[in-house]
């Protein structure tokens, strides 16, 4: 289920694949304390339903004994449509306060299924090593381990890095690809942009937005997965995501800012 393993993931702005893990990378876009909130609609039947909530909480906490952020992104499936879907989604990350990812997690419960996957990140020698780690449905343990000579991420760890990217200069068309993991594989994630946007949350606020496209590669072609909306200006919040799921379509929109670090010089009076 591909819902929030987007959001915001969700919700990526971009970084491109690197030739040496040097992953750190400077925080511009939010500070300890940020929270956002939406609502999900799902597309049942030609009908839009109010499908539930989600939520992204940001901290500055501590992983294995040093300063760390810690972000908490879920996923809430209300009653009503839990008669068509269940969806329990609940992701977790720290990443260093020079941004490397250090960990991630997603625990998932999707119709029946329920799965979880871990990433473990360390830097050997300059190196990016990542230990994987899958929960199948069945509750079976499949661990990989990899070393690789550039960066990875995952889908929690990539949105926090990559709102501080400056699209300054992007013009219509613009693409980029990155490696994402997940905890049994390493894929190419896409970002496609393709201009700005006004967006209303739900929230009753407008915000001029910065209009992009993710598609990762599967068995060798890309699929269209989210189309996302975020603020243009310093903070890069996603306002609004238009989700392509395997059981229909689902939008999210924001219900709420807080705690963010910069203005929001992008509403729209």
């Amino acid at each position: 289920m591909r819902s929030f393993k987007y959001l915001i993931t969700t919700l990526l702005l971009a970084v491109a694949m690197q030739s040496g893990a040097q992953c750190s990378f400077r925080n511009e876009a939010f500070k300890s304390g940020e929270f956002l909130s939406y609502n999900l609609y799902y597309n049942w039947k030609f009908v839009w339903v109010k499908a539930g909530t989600a939520s992204m909480y940001t901290v500055q906490s501590r992983y294995n004994g040093k300063p760390a952020y810690r972000a908490s992104l879920t996923t809430r499936g209300n009653r009503r449509v839990d008669d068509m879907y269940v969806l329990r989604d609940t992701l977790l990350c720290y990443s260093s306060l020079d941004m490397e990812p250090l960990y991630f997690r997603k625990g998932a419960r999707e119709g029946s299924r329920y799965t979880v996957d871990e990433v473990f990140y360390t830097y050997p020698g300059g190196k990016c090593n990542i230990r994987q780690h899958r929960l199948t449905s069945s509750a079976e343990h499949l661990w990989e381990q990899h070393t690789l000579n550039y960066c990875v991420y995952d889908m929690l760890n990539i949105f926090l890095r990559a709102r501080s990217f400056n699209p300054d200069g992007w013009t219509s068309g613009k693409v980029i690809d990155f490696p994402i993991a997940d905890g049994n594989s390493v894929d190419t994630g896409r970002l496609a942009y393709s201009g700005k946007v006004t967006v209303k949350g739900d929230n009753g606020h407008k915000y001029r937005c910065l209009r992009l496209a993710y598609s990762e590669k599967e068995d060798g072609k890309f699929e269209h997965i989210v189309d996302f909306y975020v603020t243009d200006d310093k903070n890069h919040v996603p306002v609004r995501l238009d989700l392509f799921l395997r059981f229909g379509s689902a939008k999210a929109f924001v219900t709420s800012m807080k705690g963010l670090r910069s203005p929001v010089t992008s509403l729209v009076k």
